[in-house]
């Protein structure tokens, strides 16, 4: 919009400041808000009419064609992408009953999809239980080697002690 930095805009303000008066520069300072909202209305009014306009005459159509014209790679994805979502929607399992074989087949594979993340849970909590069994007896080893440290009395002071 317009290029202001904070050097134009503090020159700006100064000579309001000069000009208008310290009196009636808020008065000033709400007409001018106000102009701008307006203008801002109207550009916005205008912007979506032009849209509208341009939705009614398939503008947006022609703008989609050139865009796959210009970009034919990207558009053959977006068709992929379109054609994977369409066959992942209708090969939907839920979709079919129970007493179809595709409902036979998705039923299976879920209880074995069930009993593999049970078989893997217990597996987990089975090495976690051996790697806390492991971890008691390092500590436990520790303790025992700082108690017989305290435990024995150091040969050095006593030899210091009696001199």
């Amino acid at each position: 919009m317009l290029d202001l930095g904070w050097t134009e805009m503090m020159v700006v303000a100064v000579v309001a400041l000069i000009v208008v008066g310290p009196k009636d520069l808020p008065g000033l300072f709400r007409n001018v808000g106000r102009y701008i909202g307006k203008a801002k209305g109207m550009a916005r009014d205008f912007s979506r009419a032009m849209n509208d306009a341009a939705d009614e005459t398939g503008i947006k159509d022609v703008a989609k064609g050139l865009k796959a014209a210009t970009n034919p790679v990207g558009s053959a994805m977006d068709g992929i992408k379109e054609a994977t979502s369409e066959l992942t929607s209708s090969l939907d399992p839920s979709k079919f009953g129970p007493e179809t074989e595709t409902g036979k087949l998705s039923a299976e594979r879920a209880e074995a999809a069930r009993k593999i993340k049970a078989s893997t849970a217990r597996m987990a909590a089975t090495r976690k239980a051996k790697e806390a069994e492991e971890a008691l007896a390092k500590a436990d080893a520790a303790e025992a080697a700082v108690a017989e440290a305290q435990a024995a009395p150091a040969p050095a002071k006593d030899a210091e002690s009696k001199s």
